[in-house]
């Protein structure tokens, strides 16, 4: 039966790290994020559990933070780069490092991580590739050149400021970058592309560097020590997309952080591309509107960097990709020359549409400096369901319905498996009381949001009605505010993190038909049984699968005891073939970088390859924009 949610989830004390740390403005620091915690993790307070009968009015309509013009959106979380304007002078590296995490939901695992020794090179990593000669190496004439072009606080050349920016936040990926600039126009941008490809001299664009999502922990040596011995091939979402191979100049985006222009009739929004995407929908909400985008990194991503990775999200099955939203953009091109694309225009049928060349290409064509993007009204009514069920096929014929009767109103419908849910009880606080009685194999949590509360509620309690009358669902709960609404999106959101705490895990972003969309997960689980490499004792211990059903896109997670290379020899090229195979892609949002190039004819063909090789020559013909990714060695 459907009822209120009685979940009562408590901020334990252990939920928190105790940063020790004399100076009193990191104290203070630490104060706020808590606060901010208690903010995020505050459970109901609400009576207890009443079963509910089949008239679900009752059960959605009855809670206090639902009511029509009350936004009642996920709160932003902390931004883990505040810790940056702090001063820096007589901290060491580990120090600055372990204060930035304080400032995160993000756990250290998921940032640049605190260890004794370093981590290896991405060039020691991936053996084959080798440093590409006709690259200038950089010298004082050109560091002489970018002093007079920009302030001495833009330019960064300290050995351990440089390692947050030669450092992905998971530790995988670590570059050998000697400078890092940090233009604020875009006139600036252009004359540091076009010196740096007069002189060949290779350049990667940054912008947020971002990757999980998770909440501060004591840092785990042990996990520590099993990622800094990982082999290359994929075990984080994070491709290595942004962090230099070798020396290249890293570009920061951070310094571009301007909202240029926003149309409140039509919501065209054009802004910088280093404003961050939770700043962006904050301005907006005040406003009225939403971005189009929602990820778990918002309160440090770039829009730059989500348009340059097409980066997806939770509002993807409500507002598409960024293909539909992003109007038009500002890119200043390998030669310096500057594109002025920024158009608000919703139709323009005059040539090329040249913009979607750039929105996923990951800054291998240029570096993004100014995005215009629709943003939609932000719904004033939001309702959150988490249902058990016994099958996919379930999940299927929830979803199929969802889209004939929720219809416009739907805005997420995601979906979890046992194993998930067994990982984000063990490990983390949002699993501490699971909102269901029973333990089901598939859980969904639908997301409603629209303008008018009452007729929200009608539809949605006509659609779970008709889905306990049907058994198609077993079991479910509704939030009745905006507290329990936080709590179920927390279970939903933690699991990335639940899964990095099972040990060494790989994970996988793979799209396909939503029909096979767990068949993934049943062969993986069936070969490695086969293999008798699965259970107690042996060298994997779960395989978890959970996602956007709405997209299409299975998020899997193998699960080992230590990272090996026969471990990765059981999963790869398995799983690219397995997605070729259902006419899927090895990397639905999390992109190529240096992890995925060479396995991009598992999904592209040939001749869509060589085309793409065509591209990057003639706009990039001295290969210096993020040089050894996206595209196949050659």
């Amino acid at each position: 039966m459907l009822r209120r949610d009685p979940t009562r989830i408590e901020l334990r004390a252990d939920d928190l790290v105790d940063f020790e740390r004399s100076r009193e403005e990191y104290l203070e620091s630490k104060a706020k994020l808590k606060d901010q915690h208690r903010k995020f993790r505050s459970a109901t307070t609400g009576p207890p559990p009443t079963p509910a009968g089949r008239d679900l009015r009752s059960t959605t309509a009855s809670g206090s933070g639902t009511s029509s013009g009350v936004n009642n959106s996920r709160e932003p979380r902390p931004d883990p780069f505040e810790i940056a304007q702090q001063e820096r002078k007589g901290k060491s590296t580990a120090e600055r490092v372990l204060a930035r995490a304080t400032f995160s939901t993000y756990s250290p695992t998921c940032l640049a991580a605190v260890h004794d020794g370093k981590v290896a090179y991405t060039a020691d990593k991936f053996p084959h590739l080798k440093r590409d000669h006709s690259f200038k190496k950089l010298s004082e004439k050109d560091i002489s050149y970018f002093k007079s072009i920009l302030a001495s606080s833009s330019i960064t050349q300290d050995e351990e400021d440089l390692e947050i920016f030669n450092s992905d936040w998971l530790r995988k990926y670590r570059g050998q970058s000697k400078l890092v600039l940090k233009p604020s126009s875009t006139e600036q941008v252009s004359k540091i592309l076009k010196y740096c490809n007069e002189n060949r001299l290779a350049v990667v664009p940054q912008g947020g560097n971002t990757g999980l999502v998770g909440k501060v922990e004591k840092y785990d040596k042990e996990m520590q020590k099993q990622m800094l011995h990982a082999t290359h091939n994929a075990i984080y979402f994070i491709t290595g997309g942004s962090v230099p191979v070798f020396d290249e100049i890293v570009v920061s985006m951070s310094s571009m952080n301007s909202i240029r222009n926003f149309d409140p009739v039509s919501g065209a929004l054009v802004c910088d591309a280093g404003c961050i995407l939770e700043v962006l929908d904050k301005y907006l909400e005040e406003r009225g509107y939403i971005m189009p985008l929602d990820l778990g990194a918002k309160g440090s991503c770039h829009i730059g960097g989500n348009v340059s990775t097409n980066a997806g999200g939770l509002r993807l099955l409500r507002y598409g990709s960024l293909h539909g939203t992003v109007l038009g953009l500002e890119v200043v091109l390998p030669d310096g020359t500057i594109l002025d694309n920024l158009s608000t225009l919703r139709k323009d049928n005059t040539g090329y549409d040249l913009k979607q060349l750039f929105i996923g290409a990951e800054g291998t064509l240029g570096i993004v400096t100014g995005v215009s993007i629709l943003s939609p009204k932000r719904s004033k009514a939001i309702n959150v369901a988490l249902l058990g069920l016994n099958s996919f096929d379930q999940i299927q014929a929830t979803f199929k319905r969802s889209k004939d009767e929720l219809s416009e109103i739907l805005s997420a419908f995601e979906f979890w498996d046992q194993e998930a849910i067994k990982l984000v009880k063990e490990h983390l606080v949002a699993g501490a009381k699971d909102p269901l009685q029973s333990t089901y194999p598939f859980y969904v949590l639908v997301e409603t949001s629209g303008s008018n509360k009452d007729h929200d509620d009608y539809k949605l309690n006509n659609f779970l009605e008709g889905l306990m009358s049907d058994d198609i669902v077993q079991d479910g709960v509704v939030a009745q505010d905006t507290t329990q609404i936080h709590n179920l999106w927390a279970i939903r959101e933690g699991i990335p993190e639940a899964c990095s705490k099972a040990g060494a895990v790989y994970k996988y972003d793979i799209s396909m038909p939503v029909p096979v969309l767990y068949k993934a997960v049943e062969d993986m689980k069936e070969r490695l049984v086969s293999k008798e490499v699965i259970g107690d004792g042996k060298l994997f211990t779960s395989v978890i699968g959970y996602g956007h059903v709405g997209d299409g896109n299975l998020h899997l997670n193998v699960a080992a005891n230590e990272f090996s290379q026969e471990a990765t020899n059981l999963i790869e090229p398995f799983v690219f073939e397995w997605a070729a195979k259902h006419a899927g892609s090895i990397s639905a949002e999390h992109g190529l970088g240096v992890s995925r190039n060479n396995h991009l004819h598992y999904s592209k063909s040939p001749t869509m390859i060589q085309l793409m090789i065509k591209f990057k020559q003639l706009i990039d013909p001295n290969g210096i924009m993020n040089p050894y990714k996206y595209l196949p060695d050659v």
